[in-house]
């Protein structure tokens, strides 16, 4: 794990509206957290999970506040699409393949951000496949696997470019308990072999056990942090 005094991930005092203003999703939400944890962002629905995690990948902005990836402020980014393909990964609870492209050339589509080479490409995504247990599924488009291995396959995708963050936004929810452990244990590994920060939304309280920090909200706001690798509120 990094040094806790520059932490990779810098959330303060986040704040995000909807709604002309009528609609509170996040309320001056501050933390910090390093290389190498893994996190439950947990809390009942409409609590502001995946407005953060939106946040935190660049796919919103906020109205008030600031976040901070390795040092960059996410507000002075002027090329985000290249940004997150470089430093994020994601994955969603439902995969969003494309349903035209086999899970290898899914997973090998956020290198082509990167400019890299064809057969880098495929010596990347075949690593992976076989790290998901997916291999002999390479050329399966996804209507014609299961559940599970898309999700796999989704995590794989998030990972290819080696991210320094990993979000993933209920990644169990429509899984089997088997299936969502795999994906679970599969992220885990991630953030331990990979040194990657690894934050997880979730309603799965198995799923949040497996990780060595809690992060709960409630209306909007941070209402408790816990776990093995607690970081203090980021006050400036």
């Amino acid at each position: 794990m990094s040094d806790a005094a520059f932490p990779l991930l810098q959330v303060a005092a986040v704040s995000r509206r909807f709604a002309d203003g009528e609609v509170q999703a996040l309320q001056r939400v501050s933390f910090d957290a390093c290389a190498g944890e893994t996190i439950a962002l947990t809390g009942p629905s409409g609590c502001g999970k995946s407005t953060l995690l939106s946040l935190i990948g660049l796919l919103d902005q906020p109205d008030e506040g600031r976040i901070t990836i390795d040092g960059n402020d996410l507000a002075r980014i002027r090329r985000a699409p290249a940004f997150r393909a470089r430093q994020l990964g994601f994955v969603f609870q439902h995969h969003h393949m494309v349903p035209t492209m086999t899970l290898q050339e899914n997973i090998e589509a956020p290198m082509l951000a990167l400019g890299v080479p064809k057969a880098a490409r495929q010596q990347r995504a075949l690593e992976l496949l076989q790290a998901m247990d997916l291999a002999n599924r390479a050329r399966f488009l996804p209507s014609h696997v299961s559940g599970g291995e898309r999700q796999r396959a989704a995590v794989a995708r998030a990972l290819v470019n080696r991210p320094r963050i990993v979000l993933a936004d209920e990644p169990t929810g429509s899984l089997d308990s088997r299936n969502g452990q795999r994906v679970v244990e599969l992220l885990v590994d991630h953030a331990r072999q990979a040194g990657a920060l690894v934050i997880v939304a979730t309603h799965n309280a198995e799923v949040a056990a497996a990780l060595e920090r809690r992060i709960a909200l409630r209306d909007g706001e941070r209402v408790a942090d816990s776990g093995t690798a607690r970081r203090e509120l980021v006050t400036r």
